[in-house]
């Protein structure tokens, strides 16, 4: 297909994308939009620390892709795919209503049981999803699909804390909140409805509901295939090395570039535009090919502009009066600031080459009868990493007293040594996965 934009006039994409960048949107809503009121709302009607509760959303969000991701796998490739994704957004709708309640009411212990339900609502989307787009797609429109949807999953991260940001400054702010997660809910179910129905990957199998001994099966087997298993450790360092920088965004806007909300949420939106078009690109970098070609030079970039990050943040002067906070067009006339921005951005490019090629790789090369699966596996390495992005930062800037410009740099020279790891073992183990795909698709 010579432009993948064209995906979108077939139904079997777009109604998909739609679905799941909805989903992604609404998700960020709700998430945002909590963490700003427990900030500035609860944590003092609650008398709890801020860092406390907002640690504990973290974790409730992420908790259920430990718990879920494997026995979400086995649903995905057990039942067809449209039905399954109706009924997910069915349940959403469900959790959205309890939110809403949570939120008229202020009944905090409510809105994190609703923050749990979200989480668990995206693990067991998740895997639908990216097993669907192999069903569904062409060979030739597979890395194409695979950057568009990376494209509308960072956008809708972005729009949904920007939305979420606007409608905690309105009056009545906890009314239009629960209004748009509704409304957004019933536009992903509606978009839901018009995904073509894809055939069970495997009907029979046997569902184990035990989620711990199916989570060690489903890792275990992930590690019987040595190339799915390198790119999905390569997918999670992705998700651990973003979450080094995006984390960090808030405080190095405010103490080194003592920049106000407005320039968080450029410096956010720089690097997921920065994702959008990398991912973009891959497709006509690629040729419309499954490849990892392009791997290197993701991992140099993200090496390459962390470290200049380091060193544009150390050199920066800014003189500030009364603890003033500048605005976005206040810093375009520090000296040294576009250089910030451009590395901010130039990292989102380079995740954007770095990742579709391993989302694309692990989607073609995944046996068919365990492709849900093997994303459920995906998702609970990329909830570990995430979790330890956590635990390396508060050791790197608490226990050993770096700053943020020196995580950066620590993070970015940790990643030379992981993408050559990680090059070296899918460039050893490619030549397998190609033969046993070629094994499963002859007749």
């Amino acid at each position: 297909m010579a432009n993948q934009f064209q995906l979108f006039k077939h139904r079997r994409f777009s109604a998909m994308f739609f679905t799941q960048f909805l989903g992604a949107f609404n998700d960020n809503i709700f998430k945002q939009a909590l963490i700003l009121i427990l900030t500035y709302t609860a944590a003092s009607q609650l008398g709890m620390k801020v860092s406390v509760l907002n640690n504990l959303a973290a974790m409730l969000f992420i908790l259920p892709y430990f718990l879920f991701s494997a026995l979400a796998g086995q649903i995905a490739d057990k039942f067809e795919k449209s039905k399954l994704t109706q009924f997910i957004k069915i349940l959403e709708l469900i959790i959205m209503a309890i939110a809403t309640v949570g939120f008229v009411f202020e009944w905090y212990s409510l809105l994190f049981v609703a923050l749990f339900l979200m989480g668990t609502h995206s693990t067991f989307f998740g895997p639908i999803k990216y097993a669907y787009l192999p069903q569904a797609m062409k060979k030739d429109e597979l890395v194409g699909a695979n950057g568009l949807f990376q494209m509308g999953t960072s956008l809708a991260i972005l729009i949904g804390m920007i939305v979420a940001g606007l409608l905690t400054q309105l009056s009545q702010s906890l009314y239009w909140i629960s209004t748009t997660v509704l409304m957004v809910a019933v536009l992903g179910y509606l978009a839901a409805r018009y995904i073509p129905s894809m055939p069970a990957m495997q009907p029979n199998l046997k569902i184990n509901w035990n989620i711990f001994i199916t989570s060690l099966t489903t890792v275990r087997y992930l590690y019987s295939l040595p190339f799915l298993f390198f790119v999905i450790l390569g997918n999670s360092w992705f998700w651990f090395y973003g979450a080094t920088f995006l984390t960090q965004t808030p405080e190095f806007s405010k103490i080194i570039l003592h920049g106000d909300e407005s320039v968080v949420i450029f410096l956010l939106t720089l690097f997921s535009v920065g994702v959008s078009i990398g991912s973009l690109l891959c497709k006509s970098l690629t040729k419309n090919q499954v490849s990892l070609r392009l791997l290197p030079f993701g991992i140099a970039g993200l090496s390459i502009f962390a470290i200049d990050l380091y060193l544009s943040l150390s050199g920066l002067n800014i003189n500030v009066n009364n603890d003033v906070l500048f605005g976005i067009s206040d810093l375009f006339g520090v000296k040294g600031s576009w250089r910030v921005f451009a590395d901010l951005f130039l990292l989102g490019f380079s995740g954007g080459l770095y990742i579709v090629p391993l989302y694309a790789s692990m989607q073609a090369y995944s046996p068919k009868s365990h492709r849900a699966r093997i994303i459920g596996a995906n998702n609970i390495f990329n909830a570990i990493f995430m979790v330890s992005s956590a635990i390396f930062c508060i050791v790197m800037l608490n226990t050993l007293g770096l700053n943020l410009p020196q995580l950066f740099l620590v993070t970015g020279l940790l990643n030379i040594v992981f993408g050559a790891f990680l090059y070296i073992k899918l460039n050893r183990h490619i030549k397998t996965a190609v033969i046993q795909t070629h094994d499963e698709v002859a007749p």
